[in-house]
């Protein structure tokens, strides 16, 4: 997991994606222009919620997320994506 130097606001989360997958279950590989948008992450920095709705997901947690939630940022290297808490479904 990395450390990165970003602290989201209110409910705001940031998702290091994980990588998609280059080959399917039966044994075939798949090229770089048909891979699907990772829906799956790591969450790397959490904000403290709103003082209505404190957040539930903590860092370290894999979590499933809408194929188009968020947007996307490179910072320190790495590609990463920051997205309020709603648009995630699940932490995994």
């Amino acid at each position: 997991m990395s450390k990165i130097k970003i602290k989201p606001l209110a409910d705001r989360v940031v998702i290091e994606p994980l990588a998609a997958e280059t080959k399917t279950a039966s044994g075939i590989y798949i090229p770089d222009s048909a891979k699907e948008k990772p829906q799956q992450g790591k969450v790397v920095a959490v904000g403290k919620g709103t003082k209505d709705e404190p957040t539930t997901v903590k860092v370290g947690d894999t979590v499933l997320y809408g194929k188009y939630a968020g947007t996307e940022l490179k910072l320190e290297g790495g590609d990463y994506i920051i997205m309020r808490e709603s648009d995630i479904f699940a932490i995994v």
